[in-house]
């Protein structure tokens, strides 16, 4: 994969501006923090942010895909202040799950997601070579 990161701008932290990868493309439904038998173990954020990419994890592995091949994500979360707050321990929770690759990423702040108990849904593309 290449990383897109225009001249002159400032890098960001925990994810790229860009990436452009030739391969097939793999496109993960949204991921909640609930376990394979669809029942939440926790109601804490970096609890159902660490299932949410095992989950993900799970998903790709059904193609063949692993975490490096990840292009771009988007995550859906209901409480801003609850992530900005408790952000090292979710960047832990990330690194642990997924690595440390280069991901184009996008996090949204919604009113709420479609199960109740869910604070985080993620969603992904992959790219296998």
């Amino acid at each position: 994969m290449k990383i897109l990161q225009p001249a002159g701008w400032t890098a960001p932290r925990g994810y790229v501006n860009g990436v452009a990868a030739p391969g097939t493309c793999v496109f993960v439904a949204g991921q909640i923090g609930w376990n394979a038998q669809c029942v939440f173990e926790s109601d804490d954020l970096v609890a159902q942010v660490r299932q949410a990419l095992l989950n993900v994890r799970a998903v790709l592995a059904e193609a063949g895909a692993l975490p490096e091949h990840i292009a771009r994500m988007t995550w859906y979360l209901t409480d801003r202040k609850e992530y900005l707050a408790r952000a090292r321990e979710i960047g832990a929770a990330y690194r642990e799950s997924i690595g440390s690759y280069a991901v184009a990423m996008t996090a949204v702040q919604v009113s709420a997601l479609i199960e109740e108990r869910a604070k985080v849904e993620i969603e992904v593309t992959a790219v296998l070579p």
